[in-house]
């Protein structure tokens, strides 16, 4: 059964105003439950973001950057988390569903056109935690032997007489053999 046409302006303004009216004070408590929502979001992320900094820092120590780049991902991990969480708690929980759907498509492409990048960054993961492969070593690393300089998130330095030399750290980490000292 439909709602009978308003015969008047007045009518007609009357009833916009009474169905906005009922549709915002239907709409306030999921508001609120959201706003409330993303304060407490906010402050779990900033200790979890605050915890994983601590960790990743004594295990990484004087390695800045793969400090920043783990707490980085676990803050946008989660902050995508809580978006979603946000919408999903003021109704709108298709669109939180589609926005995860459609960021996991993301996702795969992303991660298959930087694998090597990031096969480089595992590399130079597990070249900093090897104790036997730290700067000041001689090694020999494919068609390279130098002394190595510096171990970076992609690349690995070596000094090979007056050059210095730049691998990366996937083809480092493959075969490499310490020089006695």
């Amino acid at each position: 059964m439909q709602p009978e046409a308003p015969s008047s302006l007045s009518e007609l303004l009357e009833t916009t105003v009474d169905e906005f009216l009922a549709g915002l004070s239907s709409g306030i408590p999921r508001v609120l439950t959201g706003v409330v929502f993303l304060v407490l979001a906010a402050v779990v992320i900033k200790a979890t973001v605050a915890v994983v900094r601590l960790v990743l820092g004594r295990v990484y120590q004087g390695q800045p950057i793969y400090v920043q780049l783990g707490a980085t991902l676990v803050g946008v991990f989660l902050w995508f988390g809580a978006i979603l969480g946000f919408l999903s708690a003021v109704g709108l929980p298709e669109i939180a569903a589609a926005l995860g759907t459609a960021s996991g498509f993301l996702a795969l492409g992303v991660s298959y056109a930087l694998s090597g990048m990031l096969a480089d960054a595992v590399a130079g993961i597990y070249l900093l935690r090897d104790p036997d492969f730290n700067p000041g070593d001689t090694v020999v690393a494919g068609d390279v032997e130098g002394v190595v300089q510096s171990i970076e998130l992609r690349k690995t330095r070596f000094r090979h007489g007056d050059d210095t030399v730049v691998r990366a750290n996937a083809d480092v980490e493959k075969k490499w053999t310490k020089k006695p000292e």
